[in-house]
């Protein structure tokens, strides 16, 4: 195109108005054809994009599809009332298991004829031999800490209860209310 341009200024120089109107032509019909090819190459881009798109689009409806297969297998395989009866089955194991650690628990042998109530009051007596023990020590500071001067102090003893401590009433096991109810029943 450029070319034409110097061609046309020639031929003005020259004095060959025809030449350099031809010359002018051929620019224009170039440049047309220029601007012609610049809009065929945007429209296969466009097209090139179009394309690209379209295959994208072809591979996510592809893998919808096998998902959506896939998934109406499984849930062939699984369904809320499988899902219901495993967790029943785990929440009765659970519960079985549970039964079994409070039987081991259980005391046995000799352990299991000790009534807590009896050893509880067996403690509390200890408890009151043990503080009155206490009351019956004199609490005086050591001869060598008066011989040095130390201020004498009284040292605080402890409180005595002004209650007697209240009896316990014993607590019936299960076991003792059932063995019970079951004695009057046979009675009736």
């Amino acid at each position: 195109m450029d070319t034409e341009v110097e061609r046309s200024k020639e031929y003005l120089r020259l004095q060959n108005k025809k030449a350099a109107l031809q010359c002018l032509k051929r620019k224009k019909l170039y440049e047309q054809q220029s601007d012609g090819l610049e809009v065929q190459i945007l429209k296969l881009q466009e097209q090139q994009i179009m394309l690209e798109g379209a295959r994208q689009t072809t591979q996510v409806v592809t893998s919808m599809r096998e998902a959506g297969k896939q998934m109406k297998a499984i849930q062939k395989d699984t369904n809320i009332d499988d899902v219901d009866k495993v967790l029943d089955d785990i929440s009765d194991h659970t519960d079985r298991m549970k039964e079994v650690q409070d039987r081991l628990s259980e005391p046995t042998g000799a352990l299991a004829d000790l009534d807590d109530m009896e050893l509880e009051a067996e403690l509390e007596q200890l408890e009151s031999e043990e503080l009155d023990k206490q009351l019956m020590e004199p609490q005086m500071p050591a001869p060598a800490a008066r011989q040095k001067g130390a201020e004498e102090s009284v040292p605080e003893l402890p409180r005595v209860p002004s209650k007697a401590p209240a009896a316990r009433t014993k607590a019936k096991t299960q076991e003792e209310e059932e063995l019970e109810a079951l004695q009057a029943e046979m009675a009736m």
